[in-house]
């Protein structure tokens, strides 16, 4: 097994050092007792308390929660449907504007995708809540979810759904029972991707949304250009922890998934 070499061990510890160290020091002092945060003054938890009794700040999260499963899930699904007629439809006419049209906005800055959109829902007199924060979502991560799910449907073999076919499915029928489970990963993945995308997404949100439909983003960046609070600390620990929580658990499952497949196949042998 090859060794790393004095370099790449300091650029990586470097790295890595550079990523997650402030996140380390912002975690430390959301459990800070005094109201500056860059001065320590004592253990305390109460800060935590202050933001579970922050109606706005909960207010944003239920509204960025709605608005990033809403929009993911139609996004999921538009995705899927795009990218399924970009691999399987041939050659039709208008085909490459329509593949440009679905991959505009992973190019497009997001200053001008948001923009375009607040001018479209005035054009149409839809005043601005979380349906237009839907709509936006929708529309930008529709195109990472048809890339994710295209990438797996070109390594798709056909010759099982053709077999389904001879067997007397439907071509609907085809798709449920033999495609869409045999791409239910890349599905999910995308949808994942998705929810992530409006879970984050500051830019495009703050164009789209009303006075009764800030989201989280939004807000904690409002928050900040007032001055860092240690509310802002506790919630930002609490999303860490989420995302922590997440990403072990779905490695615990894609380890043991791996695990069960090696012992079935070794059972078959």
């Amino acid at each position: 097994m090859r060794r790393l070499s004095w370099f790449n061990a300091v650029s990586l510890t470097l790295g890595f050092a550079f990523l997650y160290i402030p996140m380390l020091i912002l975690i430390v002092y959301s459990f800070n007792g005094g109201k500056l945060v860059t001065v320590w003054a004592g253990f305390s938890t109460k800060w935590y308390g202050e933001l579970f009794r922050n109606e706005a700040f909960l207010d944003a999260a239920l509204n960025t929660l709605k608005v990033a499963l809403l929009s993911s899930t139609f996004a999921t699904v538009l995705g899927t449907m795009a990218a399924y007629t970009i691999v399987r439809g041939g050659r039709f006419f208008g085909r490459t504007l329509f593949s440009g049209m679905i991959y505009a906005p992973l190019v497009m800055p997001e200053v001008i995708t948001g923009l375009s959109l607040l001018l479209l829902f005035i054009a149409i007199g839809l005043d601005r809540s979380i349906i237009t924060i839907v709509l936006a979502h929708t529309t930008f991560s529709m195109c990472y979810v048809s890339v994710v799910v295209s990438s797996r449907l070109v390594t798709f073999d056909r010759s099982l759904e053709e077999a389904a076919l001879d067997l007397g499915s439907t071509p609907f029928e085809a798709f449920r029972l033999v495609t869409l489970p045999i791409i239910a990963p890349a599905v999910i993945s995308g949808w994942l991707l998705a929810f992530t995308l409006s879970l984050d997404d500051l830019v495009i949100a703050s164009f789209t949304a009303g006075p009764s439909s800030t989201t989280l983003p939004i807000k904690i960046f409002s928050a900040v250009r007032l001055g860092v609070s240690p509310e802002i600390n506790a919630l930002s620990t609490i999303l860490i922890s989420i995302v922590a929580v997440g990403v072990i658990t779905t490695s615990l499952m894609s380890k043991r998934a791996i695990m069960r497949r090696q012992k079935e196949e070794q059972e078959a042998i």
